[in-house]
């Protein structure tokens, strides 16, 4: 069977992403039920960090936290690398807190895969197959504070639509 994709619409151009649903069950699951709920239309992709990621999933514009469900379990011990192009899920320092935050790899992370109980990692769970372009434009968007935050977009990029592919 072949993977979901699901169609990611920015305001400034349109990702294609597959989701690794054997390697990444909990992970794929979890950001497909957010899709489906249309809970990710109207945010913004509210970190950049050039040569590294563009992050999303949790804030409106604003930074207006959005929250969402329950934390699930981290998969990076047996999923994918954090390679370019690579989705993974943000969380805070405790490995099983991720709920909605994702971030596209804008180079190969190997820092943020799984090395161990000192070194959780970061669970991938889908991969761009098409518009990488899109996210290298958004690290070239200028960023600033909007404290606490730092690396903010100065002119919001907004995910407008997410939506399963047929």
């Amino acid at each position: 069977m072949a993977n979901t994709r699901i169609s990611l619409e920015t305001s400034l151009g349109k990702m294609v992403i597959e989701l690794f649903e054997a390697e990444a069950p909990i992970t794929a699951a979890n950001f497909l039920s957010y899709v489906k709920s249309g809970f990710y239309d109207g945010t913004i992709f509210h970190r950049i960090i050039p040569g590294f990621v563009v992050q999303g999933g949790g804030m409106l514009p604003g930074m207006k936290e959005k929250r969402g469900g329950s934390p699930i379990q981290n998969e990076a011990a047996k999923g994918p690398k954090n390679a370019r192009g690579s989705l993974s899920m943000a969380r805070t320092s405790d490995p099983d807190s991720a709920t909605t935050q994702f971030f596209i790899n804008l180079v190969d992370n190997r820092s943020l895969d799984s090395s161990g109980p000192r070194n959780p990692g970061y669970a991938v769970f889908a991969k761009v197959v098409e518009g990488m372009d899109v996210a290298d434009a958004m690290a070239k968007v200028p960023t600033g504070m909007r404290p606490p935050h730092s690396d903010v977009p100065k002119e919001d990029i907004v995910l407008v639509k997410a939506s399963v592919l047929a």
